[in-house]
């Protein structure tokens, strides 16, 4: 299913909703390489980190910062859900309504606060998503992976906290040259799984993504990506890895190429004799996927393709003047 191909036919991306758009960004992402697209037919989206939860409670009483709260963070969105237990690659990624001017942005992370227990460090880095304007989206994330079983408390400002817990770590690398995905949990490489990536000329993403979100049921549609009729129509247990479309999902193919060759239009396709649906099963939104041996690496702001870049990079794009400073246990 289509996800990553030359500029000439990412160009002609046409956007749209799908169904696993999740609520606590009350935004809907583009339209995905793979086409999907939403559909009264489709099974319903798996609750992920974002999904619609009870309204956060007012952040309690607290020293205030120095410099006055910003007015635009009485509407910031954030895209992890109240209570929520996240895979160890989940950045904090809080949204904003319109651009936040450069001048802003320090202001905004200072308001910002993140505790976390045990202490990690950890900095804001404005990110320019994919379907947004700069200056639309901050995210928050520790040097390296969160450690499992970490709790986290996000104030935005003084309207809202939200807290979440990591949970065990989980990390699927694909090698598009082995045809092959190793899943790693809790530092123990636990199963080898064939699959099937993108071909030549449509290849799957290179780096680091995290899953976003996931579903039974994808309808996909080549017509929306400029491909004809190459295919449409209902895919199951597709895990949800990029803005842009990339899922890991089930895909016949997978049945005779997985483990041989990349037949794909750009996801990651696994066979249909429940290797699919066991996988889907496993992963939790916040799960790494990593995949080496292609080619363009996937962008920050195409999904969560934040560990991208390294340390230093991520600082470069902090307005804050204290970098990387510690945060405080809860």
């Amino acid at each position: 299913m289509t996800t990553h191909r030359p500029a000439s036919l990412r160009a002609r991306r046409l956007h749209a909703v799908t169904a696993a758009v999740t609520a606590a960004f009350a935004l809907a992402v583009s339209a995905t390489g793979c086409a999907a697209t939403s559909s009264s037919a489709a099974t319903a989206p798996t609750r992920s980190a974002a999904a619609s939860t009870p309204t956060p409670t007012a952040s309690p009483s607290r020293t205030a910062p120095a410099i006055p709260e910003p007015a635009v963070l009485a509407r910031a969105e954030v895209n992890i859900g109240e209570g929520a237990t996240v895979g160890v690659g989940m950045p904090i990624s809080v949204r904003f309504p319109h651009p936040v001017p450069a001048s802003q942005r320090a202001a905004v992370e200072h308001w910002l606060t993140v505790r976390a227990a045990p202490a990690v460090g950890g900095a804001w880095s404005w990110v320019k998503d994919r379907n947004l304007f700069d200056g639309q989206r901050v995210d928050y994330r520790p040097p390296a992976y969160w450690k499992p079983g970490t709790h986290v408390t996000l104030h935005v400002g003084t309207s809202a906290v939200r807290h979440f817990t990591i949970g065990r770590s989980l990390t699927a690398t694909v090698d598009v040259r082995s045809h092959m995905m190793t899943v790693t949990e809790d530092g123990k490489a636990t199963t080898r799984i064939p699959v099937t990536a993108g071909r030549p000329g449509l290849d799957t993403w290179n780096g680091t993504m995290v899953v976003l979100d996931k579903q039974r049921r994808v309808y996909m549609d080549s017509r929306t990506v400029g491909l004809g009729d190459a295919y449409h129509g209902y895919y199951a247990w597709a895990v949800h890895i990029t803005t842009s479309g990339t899922y890991v999902h089930q895909n016949p193919n997978a049945n005779t190429y997985a483990g041989r060759d990349n037949v794909t239009h750009g996801c990651v396709g696994l066979a249909t004799d429940g290797t699919a649906e066991r996988f889907y099963r496993r992963v939790i939104p916040g799960d790494v996927i990593r995949v080496t041996g292609s080619k363009e690496t996937v962008a920050p702001g195409n999904g969560y393709g934040d560990w991208n870049l390294t340390w230093s990079q991520w600082l470069a794009h902090s307005a804050s003047a204290h970098k990387g400073a510690p945060v405080t246990a809860d």
